[in-house]
């Protein structure tokens, strides 16, 4: 019992020189180092993280720890103060902390975040915002754009699509920082998502490498290199996506390259002119539109109501002036064998002395759809949510053809377009880049990248319990028996530290009922009227979510 006193007297002791011993001032940034809001971690109260080289901790009141290499560390939010525990040493931090890397002669320093694969190098700091841990990391720009080509485009692509989208991943993050502001960009895709460095990558950080410091300008100045997974076959305009003018190398233009590759995204959904096979969600739309029409609302029943045939399908309406083949619009010209009598629908072929009946259920009707977001979600042709999917009709003798395509905004670079410039037209990154940014100037940044402190030799080394990994949140139960026709299914479609959106109708603009993990396992109720989502079940919730993140159990023998 002596002794366990004496060897808490002694690591307080330890830990209060360490806190008083390192005043000197932080450094100052260069241009080019990036500070990341870390959004992805979803921290609360909580961060659980180890650390890889020499970190040196700074606490709100500017007193100063010096961890061990390895050093693993839990940060936990109480009462509105930070406190540090490592190595059976704790620490009140007040309203923020850094973790500052120090030059150690060995590894490059970096941390590791429980639950997330990547190595993060740099520095981090942790404040407190709406109840919640806030961390920024700080590190080179080239380093950073190494945790973000390999996943905005990935090694799959092509060299030179690569270099293309390291040029642009460059000028945006440059493009975006802001020295009075708490950080520079988020680690999602509202800006580039970025989850730190992994060796399985050698192709994109090649491209980093290839490109080191070269970045996109318009008149003398950066531009925002703006890109997108696919376009639907047009580039779009800056100023239809945000407001305020954009320099002049944007431009509305036809993108053979996306619509030519083969792996761009695209919906395609087939109307056969005799009505047959067509979504209830869609013939609900047209009822509804003819129901809110003067022309034809005393024609058509309140329910009941059925087509027999589609006459004709035109887009109209361009949200933007030419040549912008972005349509708003779908008109439907149709005939029903459905109409209003006596107050109640009545259908072809019953008792009718003036022959009405056979007369109205040849007569063709037209109403206007609105194509977003309702139109898109029945037909199946949505794509990302962003209700600006290039839609395009072909129709022969039997049936029509509508088809979508571009994921994500559209403006500058397209993904899958560079990705068939490299490939099938054989394109360097340069040519790609001039395609999508038209007039731009490629030339090389000028920046320095500041050395790391040296530590001083005095280490905090204390044995003590590790700290535990924050878990994963439990996945919903799922007890009860299958209702007759349903399936098992599991949420595998997504990463494992993504989640997948349970939603109160089979709409992407739906209320958000909660996240799913993956591997959480629902019972599939049923297909829904809107194309592509299912409604499921667990013990605790039911909702819908898209097919196309599920995977269905296999089904069993029975007996």
């Amino acid at each position: 019992m002596i002794r366990k006193s004496i060897r808490f007297l002694c690591g307080m002791l330890a830990l209060c020189c360490l806190l008083l011993a390192f005043a000197a001032p932080a450094a100052a940034e260069s241009p080019s180092v990036i500070r990341v809001l870390l959004r992805r971690l979803a921290l609360s109260d909580r961060m659980d993280l180890t650390l890889s080289g020499r970190y040196l901790v700074r606490s709100a009141s500017g007193a100063e720890l010096l961890l061990p290499e390895e050093a693993r560390v839990t940060v936990l939010l109480q009462d509105r103060q930070l406190f540090l525990y490592s190595g059976g040493i704790s620490a009140g931090m007040g309203a923020s902390c850094s973790f500052l890397a120090q030059q150690s002669g060995g590894a490059e320093p970096g941390i590791r975040f429980n639950l997330q694969a990547g190595f993060y190098p740099g520095s981090l700091s942790v404040t407190i915002e709406d109840g919640r841990l806030v961390p920024i990391l700080s590190l080179p720009l080239e380093t950073y754009l190494k945790g973000v080509v390999p996943y905005e485009m990935g090694d799959g692509f092509p060299p030179e699509a690569l270099k293309a989208q390291a040029v642009c991943a460059r000028t945006y993050a440059l493009s975006r920082m802001q020295p009075s502001a708490a950080w520079d960009v988020v680690d999602t895709t509202n800006d580039q998502v970025f989850r730190g460095l992994n060796d399985a990558s050698p192709k994109s950080m090649q491209a980093v490498e290839d490109t080191a410091g070269l970045v996109l300008t318009c008149d003398g100045k950066l531009i925002t290199a703006w890109y997108s997974a696919s376009n639907g076959g047009q580039t779009e305009l800056p100023a239809h996506v945000w407001e305020g003018k954009a320099p002049r190398c944007f431009a509305v233009t036809e993108d053979p390259w996306d619509a030519a590759n083969p792996e761009s995204v695209v919906r395609t959904c087939v109307l056969a002119r005799d009505a047959s096979g067509v979504s209830p969600a869609f013939v609900k739309l047209i009822h509804e539109a003819a129901l809110a029409d003067p022309r034809l609302r005393d024609l058509i029943p309140d329910e009941d109501f059925r087509l027999s045939r589609l006459n004709a399908l035109a887009l109209t309406t361009p949200r933007f002036a030419s040549p912008s083949r972005l349509m708003t619009r779908l008109e439907v010209t149709f005939e029903t064998d459905s109409f209003r009598k006596d107050g109640k629908a009545e259908s072809a072929g019953e008792e009718d002395e003036l022959g009405i009946t056979d007369l109205l259920s040849s007569y063709p009707m037209t109403v206007t759809l609105d194509l977003f977001p309702d139109t898109v979600i029945a037909l199946g042709l949505s794509i990302s949510g962003a209700n600006n999917e290039i839609i395009t009709l072909q129709e022969d003798d039997s049936a029509f053809t509508l088809t979508s395509g571009r994921y994500g905004h559209g403006v500058g670079l397209s993904q899958r377009g560079a990705q068939q410039m490299a490939n099938a037209g054989g394109k360097d990154f340069r040519e790609i880049l001039s395609f999508y940014f038209p007039g731009s100037t490629l030339k090389r940044y000028t920046g320095e990248t500041p050395s790391l402190p040296t530590p001083p030799p005095q280490l905090a080394r204390d044995p003590g319990p590790a700290p535990t990994a924050t878990p994963r949140p439990t996945l919903m139960p799922v007890t009860q028996e299958l209702p007759e026709g349903a399936r098992m299914a599991y949420v595998t479609g997504i990463s494992q530290d993504s989640t997948l959106n349970l939603r109160a109708q089979p709409s992407a603009g739906a209320e958000v009922l909660m996240r799913l993990y993956y591997g959480q396992p629902l019972i599939v109720l049923e297909k829904s009227d809107v194309p592509g989502w299912v409604h499921v079940r667990t013990d605790a919730a039911e909702g819908f979510v898209m097919e196309s993140f599920l995977e269905y159990a296999p089904d069993l023998p029975k007996g």
